[in-house]
């Protein structure tokens, strides 16, 4: 039986004497510091929360909510510990795995453990914050004195006013002074003057609720063909319970009649929080049971034999594109789902959830209870859904990287679908990676980890060819219809011909006439936002900048402006070059809205359409540019990077590249291995149906070896080729590496700072480190910040942690603000 506590004093018994026992909290706070924070544990919490639950304490003058990792009895050396004031959750909102794997994930990625909690939990509906004020000793006998003195000033009047609004000890809100005249004005210089003090405080929110209806065991049968039946159907073998108003209108009854069955014991109710309306659901689809051909059958009879010996499993499905690596997952899922164990699926976009979660309710049915878990969603119904899966209402989980956290039971399998997409890796902090996490996730629960991709990232194939993973291969398309035939045209041949310039070749223009005639699609990738690239002065050369950024402004026509797409500075077109005020300014390069107006003059009687981050501002708008496309209402789709992920267009028989090669020219060792797997995968989506594909590809390096490789779409020479490159370079997967980047508002400080920095860095090239630095970074500067930049290998990953924690520590010592070095671990992106 547990002891019960009582701080500061005893408990009698008739023969015993008990010593109270006071219970410390380890609690991660959402704050850039990689400790915890100890609080003392109440007497009206009883025995304190458990690890995983969510707790509102005080930090500093602020309430803070932050999560439990561990209890104890044992009192820290810290003095005059603060007390939780409330528990948020009376069931924990992380289960134990979920507590492991985001201490790995501090540990891992160097990174504040609060935050990393943070990014774990759904976003806090339940309480909001309220500014409080307390009226100090120095404001009483402030607002003595202006009793007791004779004439005031209007600004003393107002804060009169203030003063008297506040009891002895009773805060009020600060808000509450907007309704007096002059009231806000006053109450800030009384806080500046030590009048008033401060104080944010938590305060449970409101939860808006609907009545829920479910039909009573005990009820008796209703007539035949009565509004009762129709009731007892919809509640029993259709739907399930329904809020009243669903209800209602489903049954065609009204809610006079629900609530007498209510009243006579025929129906039971109970409130819930509001959910989504359910009009706005995703209505199902029919999905006809594909036949798995030999390879598919394999490899799901892998996926099984590992599940059922119960442990840890990588394995690494690799299938060209078209091979029919969804039907394998989702044979995968109902094996899972038959042994009692639930699924989690993760894709690489937040638009690519939507098929995904059709297939998924299509397949399994309504018992597995699919929920869709992403960033993208509305706070509230994010922690709804995310609240759902802990209540073990869900056994099948689909969302973008965010959802490896998704606090499933019994995890039994995890998909990783397109694993080698950069977007799985968070560019904020915690800078984790979605795959990776997801692996080690699968590890703690004993899970099948299965990685899915056409062109796996060479890290993840190489631990295949290792023994690490599992290999599975997809050599053929479902059906055995062939690959699209991928030609090269080379624009310098194209420019001496015609000596004209523009984003499509004559050989382009015909094969697209040749569609528009046939009446198939056409897909049209230029990896490139916007109209031009920059505006450029003809007189003096320059182009024109962002004033935050050192990057040239891109012109975007639809709204006339030059805009920056980092940091979203935008300005109107100047008339005039800002640097020498010659009037000969011009735009350079296409983007993909000036391809979309070439294509609407070249080709009037065509249906065009556009898929890039200024067309899809919205979960709703993709759908809708998708989805007439889909049904045929476009006949040529343009569009970035997003058009050329997991779509699966059957009339699609023509895929043009506008500027393959723009990637070769970035500073990044992985510029080849983006270049090849963008054109493999673009070059998927023709020919997907019984209609033969053809690919285009524009580029002004034909021989480079990723766009020579990726026109034929052979991964394996690809790879023999870039991994040869990997191993004499000392880059992943061969090495482990990690990026520490210095940055300031003034450039002395972020020069003075990468000195400090370098001269930490230096000793410890004897141990076998490699450092490259410090160097200013590909973009110099950021948002305002300078930047600078190293890079650091090392033979293991141990190593490499354990000095980039180091590094931190010597900042810290040499009082580096916290924000001002950031680390990256297994960094992705190194601009």
């Amino acid at each position: 039986m547990p002891l019960q506590r009582w701080p500061a004093r005893l408990l009698h018994g008739p023969a015993t004497l008990i010593l109270a026992v006071a219970v410390y909290c380890e609690v991660a706070l959402p704050v850039p510091l990689r400790s915890t924070f100890t609080y003392l544990v109440p007497d009206s919490l009883g025995e304190g929360p458990e690890p995983g639950s969510r707790v509102v304490v005080p930090f500093r003058r602020k309430a803070v909510v932050g999560v439990v990792l561990e209890c104890t009895s044992s009192k820290p050396d810290t003095e005059n510990l603060r007390e939780i004031v409330e528990v948020l959750d009376a069931q924990p909102a992380l289960p134990p795995a979920l507590v492991a794997l985001g201490r790995w994930l501090a540990d891992y990625y160097v990174a504040p453990v609060g935050e990393v909690f943070r990014a774990m939990l759904p976003p806090v509906v339940e309480v909001r914050t309220v500014r409080e004020l307390r009226l100090t000793p120095a404001g009483r006998e402030y607002l003595l004195r202006l009793l007791d003195g004779g004439e005031r000033t209007e600004e003393e009047n107002a804060e009169l006013a203030v003063l008297q609004q506040f009891e002895v000890e009773q805060p009020v809100p600060a808000n509450q002074f907007r309704k007096l005249a002059g009231g806000e004005a006053a109450a800030a210089r009384l806080l500046r003057g030590g009048a008033l003090e401060a104080r944010e405080v938590a305060r449970r929110r409101t939860t808006r609720t609907q009545k829920i209806v479910a039909w009573a065991r005990t009820a008796p049968q209703p007539a035949p063909g009565s509004g009762e039946e129709r009731i007892r159907d919809l509640l029993t073998a259709t739907r399930g319970p329904l809020p009243v108003h669903a209800l209602a209108e489903q049954a065609k009854v009204s809610r006079a009649v629900i609530e007498r069955l209510v009243r006579d014991g025929v129906l039971e109710t109970w409130e819930e929080p509001l959910d989504v309306e359910l009009d706005s659901l995703e209505a199902d689809i029919e999905l006809p049971r594909n036949v798995l051909n030999p390879g598919q059958a394999h490899a799901v009879e892998q996926i099984r034999g590992w599940m059922d010996c119960g442990g840890f499993v990588t394995g690494l499905l690799h299938g060209v594109t078209g091979s029919g690596k969804t039907e394998v997952y989702l044979a995968a899922i109902e094996t899972a789902l038959e042994r009692g164990r639930s699924a989690l699926v993760l894709v690489p976009e937040i638009a690519l959830t939507l098929a995904m979660s059709r297939l998924l309710r299509a397949r399994l049915g309504e018992a597995a209870g699919v929920i869709v878990l992403h960033s993208g969603l509305p706070d509230g119904e994010r922690a709804r859904a995310w609240w759902a899966v802990r209540r073990g209402e869900s056994r099948v989980v689909i969302g973008t990287r965010s959802a490896i956290f998704a606090p499933l039971e019994r995890l039994g399998l995890v998909i990783v679908d397109e694993e080698h997409e950069s977007s799985y890796k968070q560019e904020e902090t915690p800078k984790y990676n979605g795959r990776d996490t997801a692996l080690v996730r699968a590890k703690l629960e004993g899970a099948v980890a299965v990685l899915g991709s056409a062109t796996p990232s060479l890290e993840s194939y190489q631990h295949a060819r290792a023994g690490k993973y599992q290999l599975l291969e997809l050599e053929g398309r479902v059906s055995n219809r062939p690959l699209a035939q991928v030609a090269l045209v080379d624009l310098r041949d194209e420019f001496r011909r015609t000596h004209r310039g523009g984003a499509l070749s004559e050989r382009l223009r015909s094969a697209i006439t040749a569609r528009l005639e046939a009446g198939t699609q056409a897909l049209v990738l230029i990896n490139r936002r916007g109209y031009s690239w920059c505006a450029l002065c003809r007189s003096c050369g320059a182009a024109v900048q962002c004033q935050n950024c050192s990057i040239s402004l891109t012109y975007h026509k639809s709204r006339q402006r030059l805009l920056c797409h980092y940091c979203g500075y935008s300005r109107p077109v100047p008339k005039a070059c800002p640097k020498c005020n010659a009037e000969y300014m011009y735009f350079v390069g296409e983007g993909a809205e000036q391809v979309e107006e070439q294509l609407r003059a070249q080709f009037p009687a065509a249906r065009v359409g556009r898929l890039d981050r200024d067309t899809v501002r919205s979960k709703r708008a993709y759908q809708k540019i998708l989805g007439a496309f889909a049904a045929g209402k476009l006949d040529i789709l343009v569009g970035t990077q997003m058009v050329a992920k997991g779509h699966d267009f059957h009339r699609v028989t023509l895929v043009g590249v506008v500027s393959a090669d723009l990637a070769l020219g970035l500073p990044d060792f992985r510029a080849a291995e983006r270049t090849f797997q963008i054109l493999t995968q673009v070059a998927g989506r023709a020919g997907r149906g019984e209609l033969p594909g053809e690919v285009l590809v524009q580029t002004f390096h034909p021989e480079h070896y990723a766009i020579q490789y990726g026109a034929r779409q052979d991964y394996q020479a690809f790879f023999e080729k870039e991994v040869h490159f990997r191993r004499m370079m000392h880059y992943p997967p061969f090495a482990a590496l990690a990026s520490v980047l210095v940055r300031a508002p003034k450039i002395e400080n972020a020069i003075r700072w990468s000195r400090a920095l370098e001269g930490f860095f230096r000793p410890l090239e004897a141990r076998g480190l490699k450092v490259l630095g410090p160097a200013q970074a590909p973009l110099a500067r950021l948002r305002r910040d300078y930047r600078f930049q190293f890079l650091l290998k090392a033979p293991k990953r141990t190593q490499l942690s354990r000095v980039l924690g180091e590094c931190l520590d010597f900042c810290a010592k040499k009082e580096i603000p916290d924000g001002a070095v950031l680390v990256d671990v297994d960094p992705v992106n190194l601009l």
